[in-house]
């Protein structure tokens, strides 16, 4: 395991970013208003200059290109540090999430998980977050807290998890490796590189002497990939008095932010029947295997609903060819666009009955989360974006197809966005990867949001 990201140095070869001044952050600087003081500054440029070829040029500037020409009036220094300092972190990001990709975490492998675990809190132990361990029927999840500036504001929540859906033993036959400019791997998009670039932000941070601008909360939970049956808690347990959640789930390919999800259930559908000699009594025998198929032609039907959708994930029942099968189960992954679809489908899959004499048909629900609502305006993506801009970035959001443990914030109402994580493609797929390129813009970007003071979110909400 290579050295956690703080005091890392950069590659050999690596050109030197000068050092950058010292910064200070005002108190009253968002997003919002970096961006306005950068259109002023460059509004009176422009003026000035209203004569010559140059003048036009700086009046058809982007708003980013705006935003970098009048930063220096409202915010001195950070943008240029924050942009450096992340090009210097980003080879020791990179160093980081392969090695955390290498460090296998399916879930349900406790000792794995635990194993990461601890490799994880003392990375971000590093940064000065203090770090503890929950345990978990299934692996440890993490807590972790950094102070803030102002310890009467209310804290910024951030989730992640450190469990993928690849077994032990796929490193064998696919180690992690880079090449074109791509980092391939097992979890390293979902979500490794998203936990090596927060601690890559938050080491930029220190490394500039510089803290949160509120307390930061980072709960990393063992069992996202399943739903997460426990940390779901643990993430509730914060949520309470939080100003905003993000998530370190990867963005869309495109980098775009994800702004809502869909909501999903994990159900366990149980048949069972009555064994007996295939070739002598099959008579006598009530095969779950038969009455599972037929069930699922049902649950077909039920999930065609507007607004669901189904995946029969796994299936297994019966014990030899000669064998009436006794036993047969089928676990279903179910997706939904609105929480009326979910709770519609979820009580008519509760309602199922046997087809066949002697049949017993069971519904268990292994996990649920909500379905999160795009919502208008959305402050906290505006504030992002403005965040993105001064720092020549451009970004916006847009729904995701996928559940995570954003849906919990999201489907009640808080400010909350998901995908700061690393941008990339092919999660849960063979063609997994993160494209390397894109590790020092995301680094600026969660430094940014972490060391600037957010805006109104909710009318009752302060800071």
């Amino acid at each position: 395991m290579s050295p956690q990201i703080v005091g890392s140095q950069a590659a050999p070869g690596a050109a030197a970013e000068p050092d950058p001044v010292p910064v200070t952050v005002p108190a009253a600087a968002d997003g919002e208003a970096l961006v306005a003081a950068a259109a002023a500054a460059s509004a009176t440029a422009a003026t000035a200059a209203s004569a010559t070829s140059a003048a036009s040029a700086t009046s058809t500037t982007s708003v980013a290109a705006k935003a970098a020409a009048g930063v220096p009036t409202a915010l001195p220094g950070l943008p240029q540090a924050l942009s450096a300092r992340a090009r210097t972190l980003a080879g020791a990001v990179r160093r980081r999430c392969a090695d955390l990709a290498r460090i296998e975490s399916p879930s349900g492998d406790a000792p794995r998980l635990d194993a990461l675990a601890e490799e994880l809190a003392a990375g971000f132990r590093a940064t000065g977050a203090t770090a503890r361990r929950e345990p978990g029927p299934a692996g440890d999840h993490l807590v972790l807290e950094w102070e803030g500036r102002d310890e009467t504001l209310p804290h910024l929540l951030i989730v992640g998890h450190h469990d993928t859906v690849w077994p032990v033993g796929t490193l064998a036959d696919w180690p992690v490796a880079e090449q074109d400019g791509r980092l391939t791997g097992p979890g390293v998009v979902d979500m490794k590189g998203g936990l090596a670039i927060l601690e890559g932000a938050l080491a930029l941070l220190a490394g500039l002497g510089e803290r949160p601008h509120r307390a930061v909360r980072l709960v990393v939970v063992s069992d996202e990939e399943v739903g997460s049956p426990d940390g779901r808690r643990l993430v509730e347990r914060q949520l309470r008095g939080a100003a905003a959640v993000l998530g370190l789930e990867p963005p869309h390919p495109d980098g775009r932010l994800k702004t809502a999800r869909r909501g999903s259930t994990r159900v366990r559908l149980t048949v069972t029947g009555r064994e007996a000699h295939a070739g002598n009594d099959a008579h006598d025998g009530v095969s779950a295997v038969d009455e599972l198929v037929d069930q699922l032609v049902v649950v077909r039907g039920l999930a065609g609903q507007p607004g669901t959708e189904l995946n029969a994930g796994r299936i297994s029942g019966g014990s030899r060819a000669n064998v009436v099968a006794g036993r047969a189960e089928a676990e279903l992954g179910l997706r939904f666009a609105t929480a009326e679809a979910q709770r519609r489908t979820l009580d008519n899959l509760a309602r199922l009955t046997a087809l066949r004499p002697g049949a017993r048909v069971r519904t268990e629900v292994l996990s649920s989360r909500p379905a999160w609502p795009e919502r208008t305006g959305n402050p906290l993506l505006r504030h992002v974006r403005s965040l993105a801009a001064v720092l020549g970035q451009h970004l916006d959001g847009a729904p995701a197809g996928g559940a995570g443990d954003t849906n919990l914030p999201g489907s009640r109402g808080l400010p909350t966005l998901d995908g700061f994580g690393a941008v990339g493609a092919g999660a849960h797929a063979r063609h997994e990867h993160i494209r390397l390129d894109q590790l020092a813009p995301r680094i600026a970007l969660l430094a940014a949001l972490l060391a600037v003071p957010l805006p109104r979110l909710r009318d009752r909400a302060e800071g």
